[in-house]
């Protein structure tokens, strides 16, 4: 039986970073590997988690965290693939980039036509995408965040419409992480053990409608 490979493309919340001790989660912890163990062995999960990676905005503090630049050459170094998850949007609304919840869905939208572009599918020339939009950012006053991302909960808050829009539009799959986790109250941002465990396990229920 042929196995089915899926690609998570994403930021820290998708590399595993701990809230609480900016550490990294063990594997199985971690959303993706909750996935994997959900699915079970016809699949085979690839990880692909940045710290600080955007959709589409180079960062002129943190260096090269473009999502865009980075997507196409992993693509090609994982292909065949039947699908990609896009978990993404979350540093975007850094106070540093100024865009709003429509540029970010766009940005999302941009993403997928490198995909839909790439020849990196399994049975075609191109991946199935799932776009995962991140819940909304937490109270961040009392964590080292909070002014990084100035202003950002407001526009958190309004990226599912957004997201959701844009994607029907373009005809991508979605899904909102806030159905189902919200960010750790440790630092406003990250995901705990319990909201990985939960997001892994919800995302594994959807995989098979979106390919």
């Amino acid at each position: 039986m042929k196995t089915i490979n899926i690609l998570c493309f994403g930021d820290s919340n998708t590399w595993g970073y701990d809230p609480v001790n900016a550490k990294r989660y063990a594997r199985e912890i971690r959303w993706p590997g909750v996935l994997q163990n959900a699915l079970g062995s016809g699949y085979h999960i690839v990880e692909e988690g940045l710290c600080g990676r955007t959709t589409v905005w180079d960062d002129p503090v943190e260096g090269d965290k473009s999502g865009a630049r980075h997507l196409l050459p992993l693509l090609h170094s994982h292909a065949p693939l039947d699908l990609v998850i896009i978990a993404l949007g979350t540093n975007d609304l850094k106070d540093r980039f100024g865009v709003g919840a429509v540029d970010i869905a766009q940005a999302l939208c941009r993403l997928v036509d490198i995909i839909r572009k790439s020849e990196a599918g399994f049975t075609g020339p191109a991946p199935e995408v799932l776009v995962v939009c991140p819940p909304p950012l937490g109270d961040m006053s009392q964590g080292p965040f909070g002014e990084i991302f100035a202003g950002g909960a407001a526009k958190s808050k309004a990226l599912w419409a957004a997201v959701q829009k844009h994607c029907e539009q373009n005809n991508v799959h979605c899904v909102n992480a806030a159905e189902w986790i919200e960010v750790s109250p440790a630092d406003g941002l990250h995901f705990s053990t319990a909201a990985h465990c939960k997001l892994g396990e919800a995302l594994a229920q959807r995989v098979d409608r979106a390919r």
